[in-house]
């Protein structure tokens, strides 16, 4: 009997999702992309969960959509359609989650399993991690946010390069082009994680939250008017918290950075 197709894990304020169908490369089938959808919309109504890591089994974070799934059945069916089951509820319920999401890319991320990755707020990429877009090689146009996404981290030239030809990035290229934010040896990509992850639990819950949209909301406007969304989010933020508080979260932001700096200079 099989297991399930995605396992949860709770660490205090972090949950760890791992993508569970490790002898087909983690690939999408309907029942992952349900389980996915289900997963996030629990972890958003749970208030204790801040931040979420989402990583695969195996030699592979994600190889995509499960082509032998889509092509017994709708010979037109690029799993980004409508149609497919399991597609909205999974972009949904991942776009549903109000807090950080950390993509620990532990293998190969392809085509949909590099807009998995890149439906998350930051990559931690293993130094066995790689990406590629293959979606001109299958044949299908991306309808989950590669062909806009991508030219935005990483600059035009490069992500046509990538798109175009369907080649694969290593980690270390990816680090360089400004996809992912580090490259750690495979031991250390969890550790890794959960220590950003534990980072920004710690942080406000309501400003861990309030932040994360600041940032997405503002990146898609001009910059006058996420400038002005900005002050008109900063003026709501300050008045929701009184001096009292505003003191006391600055002594214990003084007290990490000392507790920081000792930490280092007695290790």
């Amino acid at each position: 009997m099989s297991g399930p197709v995605l396992l949860c894990e709770r660490e205090g304020a972090v949950a760890i999702l791992t993508l569970n169908r490790p002898k087909r490369m983690n690939a999408l089938d309907t029942e992952l992309r349900l389980a996915l959808g289900r997963s996030f919309r629990e972890l958003e109504a749970d208030p204790s969960v801040r931040v979420a890591i989402l990583t695969g089994a195996g030699r592979a974070f994600c190889a995509g959509m499960d082509l032998g799934e889509l092509s017994a059945g709708a010979p037109d069916a690029s799993g980004f359609d409508t149609s497919v089951a399991g597609q909205d509820e999974m972009s949904e319920g991942i776009a549903s989650f109000s807090g950080p999401i950390i993509a620990a890319v532990n293998g190969f991320a392809v085509t949909g399993g590099f807009e998995l990755a890149l439906a998350c707020d930051l990559i931690v990429a293993s130094t066995h991690a790689s990406f590629s877009d293959t979606h001109a090689r299958v044949g299908i146009l991306p309808g989950w946010g590669l062909s806009q996404k991508l030219p935005r981290l990483i600059g035009v030239s490069r992500a046509k390069e990538l798109s175009l030809t369907g080649n694969a990035l290593d980690a270390a290229r990816a680090q360089a082009w400004g996809l992912v934010n580090r490259v750690v040896e495979p031991e250390e990509l969890l550790p890794t994680c959960r220590a950003l992850a534990r980072d920004m639990a710690s942080c406000v819950p309501e400003v861990l939250r309030g932040y994360k949209r600041l940032i997405d909301v503002g990146y898609g406007m001009s910059l006058s008017e996420a400038l002005a969304y900005e002050r008109r989010a900063g003026i709501e933020s300050a008045r929701a918290a009184s001096s009292a508080e505003i003191s006391r979260r600055r002594d214990g932001v003084q007290r990490r950075a000392r507790d920081r700096r000792d930490s280092k200079r007695d290790g």
